[in-house]
């Protein structure tokens, strides 16, 4: 299955899901995206740019390296957050790292009235689905 065709059908899963992407985090690119309105180009890199920053930007790095060393864990390049939820004014948005590929990850984004328990474990289940298809 294709990527396009994934998070198409990962999208109609997902409760009230209004967006899915897939993002390459190492380049900042979007990989894949499926809304239901049109967005400008723009507005799409920034999403993808804004991942890439939510799970490693720099403080976020360095938040995982205190954690590893508080802990007694290797400071290897296993990462310590795996997933985000952000509660905008009127949207859910839903951040994974993959877990294939622990440089990329999905993103969701819901209507805030979705069901939180089910938007997030169809967004788990869409996960590897997602990543076979990339």
């Amino acid at each position: 299955m294709s990527l396009d065709k994934a998070i198409q059908q990962a999208c109609s899963q997902v409760p009230e899901c209004v967006a899915g992407g897939y993002v390459d985090m190492t380049t900042g690119m979007l990989l894949g995206v499926k809304t239901v309105d049109s967005h400008p180009a723009e507005v799409l890199d920034l999403v993808a740019a804004a991942t890439a920053d939510l799970f490693q930007g720099s403080n976020v790095v360095a938040i995982e390296k205190a954690f590893k060393k508080t802990r007694g864990l290797p400071q290897d390049d296993n990462h310590y957050f795996q997933e985000l939820i952000v509660f905008s004014q009127n949207l859910i948005h839903i951040f994974m790292r993959g877990k294939k590929h622990n440089n990329h990850a999905l993103v969701f984004v819901c209507r805030a009235s979705a069901n939180i328990g089910m938007v997030i474990s169809k967004s788990r289940l869409a996960l590897p689905t997602i990543e076979a298809a990339v």
